[in-house]
């Protein structure tokens, strides 16, 4: 594979790819390694990128993906991997979900593009009608369609200021809500994300997630020292905190914030941008503590790997006038029929398979952590997993070591390994991962041991 051709620009050369069709790919329980991982392909492809990319993009380990089927990915060397971590729990229906991809192609057959902000687009707004049925508030809700979860979070921030006329957002430690500088503003699972670009969002306070004494330290600190409630515009929380590590809050803990927020005429805004479509075995993980949010914000798995996110709130609360928001690209129709084909599909089974397969695999883990040392605590609700160990350095090996072996994981947190899989995994494939790693956990504590 030659870097650049002989007027200097760079090539990448074909990726070798496996006789397996879709659904004998898709069908597969084991990962089948041809070469050592990174393979040479691989290898040369992660060195033209590191040329010609911005040093930002973070890289958790060097997998290069050519092809993907249902819970099952295949690299640019013909090595197959069991995926456990869908793209950051975005590949909702898996890997080129041949429904999702019909729709994609139907519609590319149609439309491209055009702007959803300045015309009338009919799949906008049947995408809309649809969030309006599955979202779980009373009344009506109304939908504007973003790019990404980021910006419907940016989007939240911007209607909900706007509808009360108050200028405070209160977020919380440990949260990730997007690396726009909104977003960013509410984000606190790291630093790291902040480092080097303040001055931030002003206005923005934190307080601890899923304590018992949340409701008094907003009342007793924040409202009495830092901001009266009538200068509070919303609440935004995640209803299980993905990137923070997979921290699950206590089971009355979101119906005290509904309160609070209740009493003091504050917008609750439930980022699921992670938690939905599907991935704790229900549409949205806000469905499973009963509480009904007035700004519900999607993204990720809406679209199964599509660019897409919404902000959905309560028709009330669709105060703004025209152009106080808009998008070029928002509810671009590509992305629309994607969700579209995404939530029926999460509708006919996916969730009640995550509810199914994550109950096997919670329970899986908490065996292996009963046997390893290593973990400290298993924690889960459908296909939302994480795995803690006693330290970040373990959790990095760990994770690495699962790529070497073929299985797909990501850290999330200080120390946790989050399992996230695309909604179709089925029973045989989670068992094969969970013997992986069963397997990996056990070398990682042997290496450990050893010193």
């Amino acid at each position: 594979m030659s870097d650049c051709d002989s007027a200097g620009m760079l090539v990448i050369g074909q990726p070798t790819l496996s006789a397996h069709s879709y659904e004998d790919l898709a069908a597969m329980t084991t990962p089948q390694l041809l070469t050592k991982v990174p393979g040479p392909q691989a290898l040369a492809i992660i060195n033209a990128d590191h040329r010609v990319t911005s040093p930002s993009l973070p890289r958790a380990y060097p997998f290069v993906p050519a092809r993907g089927a249902g819970a099952m990915l295949e690299d640019v060397d013909a090595n197959v991997f069991l995926d456990l971590n869908a793209g950051i729990a975005v590949c909702a229906t898996g890997h080129c979900h041949p429904k999702v991809v019909a729709a994609i192609r139907e519609q590319a057959g149609k439309l491209l593009h055009y702007s959803a902000s300045d015309f009338y687009l009919p799949i906008y707004a049947e995408t809309c009608a649809v969030l309006d049925q599955i979202v779980p508030m009373q009344g009506g809700a109304r939908s504007f369609l973003t790019n990404s979860g980021t910006e419907a979070v940016e989007a939240a921030i911007k209607l909900a200021r706007h509808h009360t006329g108050r200028q405070n957002v209160i977020a919380f430690l440990g949260a990730f809500h997007g690396r726009s500088y909104g977003s960013m503003s509410l984000t606190a699972s790291s630093a790291g994300y902040r480092e080097g670009f303040g001055p931030l969002l002003p206005g923005v306070l934190h307080a601890p997630y899923g304590v018992d004494d949340t409701d008094d330290y907003i009342e007793r600190t924040i409202f009495k020292r830092l901001a009266k409630p009538t200068e509070v515009a919303a609440v935004i929380v995640e209803p299980i905190q993905g990137e923070g590590g997979m921290v699950f809050p206590p089971p009355d803990w979101l119906a005290g914030l509904r309160q609070l927020c209740d009493t003091h005429g504050i917008v609750l805004v439930i980022d699921e941008v992670q938690s939905g479509m599907g991935r704790t075995g229900a549409m949205w993980a806000i469905e499973q503590s009963g509480v009904e949010p007035d700004i519900l914000l999607s993204g990720k798995g809406i679209a199964s790997g599509m660019p897409l996110g919404a902000m959905i709130a309560r028709d009330e609360l669709m105060t703004w006038p025209t152009g106080a928001h808009g998008s070029t690209y928002g509810g671009n129709p590509l992305s629309c029929a994607a969700a579209l084909a995404t939530i029926q599909l999460v509708r006919d089974g996916l969730a009640d398979n995550a509810a199914k397969v994550g109950e096997f695999m919670v329970t899986s883990l908490r065996e292996l952590a009963d046997r390893q040392p290593l973990i400290r605590d298993v924690r889960g609700r459908g296909l939302m997993i994480g795995v803690e160990f006693e330290s970040s350095a373990i959790a990095d090996a760990v994770q690495l070591v699962c790529f070497r072996r073929g299985e797909l994981v990501l850290r999330a947190g200080d120390s946790t390994i989050r399992i996230s899989p695309p909604l179709v995994i089925n029973s045989e494939q989670a068992a094969v991962g969970i013997g992986i790693f069963e397997d990996v956990c056990r070398d990682v504590a042997n290496r450990q041991f050893e010193g």
